[in-house]
């Protein structure tokens, strides 16, 4: 049985960036624990990923994945929203 490939090949650095930085994927996890969506990041380290990542918490979690290691989960109940403010 044949696998056909979910998302598409983004392992090459976008241009503008600086050699030396890392490849890093942040995926969007649906409410089933599926992959939704993601978006590439190329940061200097993980610290910076992770700070990348935070920003994208929007009602779902955020897996930030470099290659095949899992840098951090970043659940969006976890997520502070200043009172007052609209959620979103």
């Amino acid at each position: 049985m044949r696998h056909r490939q979910m998302f598409p090949n983004v392992s090459k650095i976008p241009d503008g960036a600086k050699a030396g930085m890392a490849d890093y994927r942040a995926y969007s996890v649906g409410l089933d624990g599926h992959f939704v969506g993601y978006e590439p990041l190329v940061c200097a380290d993980d610290s910076e990923a992770t700070d990348k990542a935070r920003r994208l918490v929007d009602g779902h979690d955020i897996e930030l994945w470099s290659g095949t290691r899992l840098v951090a989960r970043l659940e969006a109940s976890k997520t502070k929203i200043a009172p007052g403010s609209p959620p979103g």
